[in-house]
């Protein structure tokens, strides 16, 4: 179900019946909240939500009432419009959470080796001090009292020594402890499929990048991925995205790719024309494209896997949304003209 056959305008066909034939084909009953989520995507084909609607069905997918809440979309009251980031992962409460406490309890343990660092060198100080005067003591045992205050004295020293090995220990479990905790930080902003940073390392990335420029950023979507999971089993699937993966970061080396969600990836390009960030990203589709994959069961060899993408320039002072909304546009535009491309604008 090609997707411009219900955005494409025909003068022989009635916004009414298309509607109903929309409604039809996707399995949708016919009632005002599914009429009004219909009404939005055909009288603005352009915009957001119906270019979502596209992506999905440009799949062979039918749209779902699940797709529609995935979307982002009220189904209640009000004007349907896509909502910022509603293609997003959906935002786990308890996982930024934990990582707040992450960070808390990383400064934490940072101060505590700090302490426990200039504890132990004051403590070894001391006992440098301790011993010289012991080994004084001991010269002079002609003194009065001199036995007792030497073996005082020794009694200390052993005190210090113990008190130098725990504090040693416990700077190296506050050691093993912030690394652990640097490693989790880490594996919050890596995807677990893939190993490539995730999208929130990508946002990470977006605001905090610096420099005059030229920035680039671009979208990457397997064509037509659903058949391997299909045909192949999603094992084969993802073993398709981590080889993709990879070869992305071999041909894109130095920019920053990540797996923004299911088949999509991300690139940041920092310090990149226009003109260089397509030529690398079309390098790397061509890369995919020539590659010949094999299920690893049977040896099977896998339908050509080919990757479609688009790429935009960063303008100053453009928010992030806003690029990312123009190269997903264009990434539409590459599919529609026919998949294994990349389109810049």
């Amino acid at each position: 179900m090609a997707a411009a056959g219900f955005f494409g305008r025909r003068k022989d066909d009635n916004l009414y019946d298309r509607v109903g034939a929309f409604l039809s084909d996707h399995g949708l009953s016919p009632g005002p909240e599914n009429y009004h989520f219909v009404y939005t995507v055909l009288t603005e084909p352009n915009g957001p939500l119906a270019q979502a609607v596209a992506r999905i069905t440009d799949r062979g997918l039918r749209l779902s009432r699940q797709n529609m809440a995935e979307l982002g979309v009220n189904l209640n009251f009000g004007p349907l419009r896509l909502q910022a980031g509603a293609n997003d992962d959906p935002v786990d409460d308890q996982a930024v959470r934990t990582e707040k406490l992450v960070a808390q309890t990383q400064a934490q343990v940072d101060g505590f080796a700090d302490m426990m660092r200039n504890m132990r060198n004051e403590t070894s100080d001391f006992g440098r001090d301790l011993a010289a005067s012991a080994e004084e003591i001991r010269r002079s045992t002609d003194l009065p009292g001199m036995e007792d205050i030497a073996r005082i004295t020794g009694t200390m020293m052993a005190r210090v020594r113990y008190a130098e090995s725990k504090l040693e220990s416990a700077t190296a479990e506050a050691d093993i402890l912030r690394q652990k905790l640097a490693e989790a930080q880490d594996s919050a902003r890596r995807d677990p499929l893939t190993g490539l940073p995730n999208r929130r390392a990508l946002a990470e990335a977006l605001s905090t990048r610096s420099g005059p420029g030229p920035d680039c950023i671009a979208i990457c979507d397997v064509d037509r991925f659903k058949m391997i999971n299909d045909q192949h089993g999603h094992g084969v699937g993802d073993r398709v995205l981590r080889a993709i993966g990879t070869t992305l970061v071999e041909m894109l080396g130095g920019h920053l790719v990540a797996r923004h969600g299911g088949e999509e990836f991300a690139v940041l390009m920092r310090n990149t024309t226009l003109a260089e960030a397509a030529r690398l990203l079309d390098a790397a589709r061509a890369a995919v494209a020539s590659t010949r994959f094999r299920t690893r069961e049977t040896a099977a060899l896998i339908r050509q896997i080919t990757l479609s993408g688009g790429v935009t320039a960063l303008v100053a002072n453009e928010h992030s949304d806003d690029a990312f909304a123009r190269a997903d546009r264009l990434l539409y535009a590459a599919k529609s003209n026919g998949r294994d491309q990349v389109c810049a604008g």
